[in-house]
């Protein structure tokens, strides 16, 4: 998948800078940028794509996206709707330490730090008593400048480095020579499966979005995504139906029918592949998991 290179605007001027957006929708195209992201949802839920990891995120969540690593955030269908007041609100800290140097980042009180940052390539999704610290923390750094923001910034990450409450998304890093600019095709089959998962689409009907024959299209996807289309749409499609089978009173058939699938057992098998659960299994998993952090 070819992200975009976004660029943070006036980050050359900052070491740090804070982003609080309030859209009806979060930004949805494939991008990647050269600042490390800390990603606070304040409002909103949907789907995530971060390197070759796919998954729900909902209000309360935080990401720690590494430099250079591919992901979006794409809201709900309710949330593009019209006349709908949904928001999609976020708290972002975006940092580059490259102007501090090697030798500073070299010396023994940072190495936690750097560790940290190699490791938030992969995308980490952060967990338990570091996100409500975390939390808390976005809120605060929002409110300093300068110098001490920086100094914040410096002694969050430090905690963070000793966390064992981090867990890493991606299955690979990403390196700055293997992300090309164009994606304008590739966004718009995101947008196309996205819209459309639900329905019986093809990899013909893909490649037709793209303008590519159906031999070019596969090598293309697989080339960017490091997946086949097959196994992105029924990873988009098992998300979905994850979410339902926790908020929604349905029965597996219709969950099944609605993210796309008209044979059950096909839907079964790959729910477990994905999962490794089984959805029932999956169900009783999230319910144990949700009483014991109540």
């Amino acid at each position: 998948m070819k992200p975009i290179l976004f660029k943070i605007a006036k980050i050359e001027e900052e070491a740090v800078r804070i982003l609080q957006e309030d859209y009806p929708y979060f930004y949805d195209n494939l991008h990647y940028h050269v600042e490390t992201q800390i990603m606070v949802i304040i409002e909103g839920e949907g789907t995530y794509f971060i390197g070759d990891a796919i998954g729900h995120f909902k209000t309360g969540d935080i990401f720690i996206l590494g430099s250079n690593l591919p992901h979006f955030f794409r809201s709900d269908k309710s949330y593009y709707e019209d006349n709908t007041n949904l928001r999609s609100k976020n708290i972002s800290i975006l940092f580059s330490f490259d102007a501090l140097g090697e030798k500073l980042l070299g010396l023994p009180e940072f190495h936690g730090i750097k560790k940290l940052l190699q490791f938030s390539k992969r995308g980490l999704l952060v967990e338990g008593k570091s996100k409500e610290a975390l939390y808390h923390s976005a809120e605060k750094i929002a409110q300093k400048s300068g110098l001490d923001r920086i100094l914040y910034l410096l002694k969050l990450l430090d905690k963070l480095s000793k966390s064992t409450e981090l867990t890493a998304l991606s299955h690979i890093n990403f390196e700055p020579g293997s992300l090309p600019q164009d994606t304008t095709k590739v966004n718009m089959v995101i947008n196309f499966i996205m819209e459309n998962f639900s329905q019986d689409i093809s990899l013909a009907d893909a490649a037709g979005v793209a303008n590519l024959s159906i031999n070019a299209f596969c090598r293309y996807f697989k080339q960017h995504t490091r997946k086949t289309f097959s196994q992105f749409l029924n990873e988009i499609r098992i998300g979905h139906a994850c979410k339902q089978l926790i908020e929604e009173e349905f029965s597996v058939k219709e969950i099944a029918f609605d993210s796309g699938y008209f044979n059950i057992s096909y839907f079964n098998r790959q729910f477990k592949q994905i999962t490794g659960y089984t959805p029932s299994d999956y169900v009783k998993t999230h319910t144990q998991k949700h009483n014991k952090a109540s």
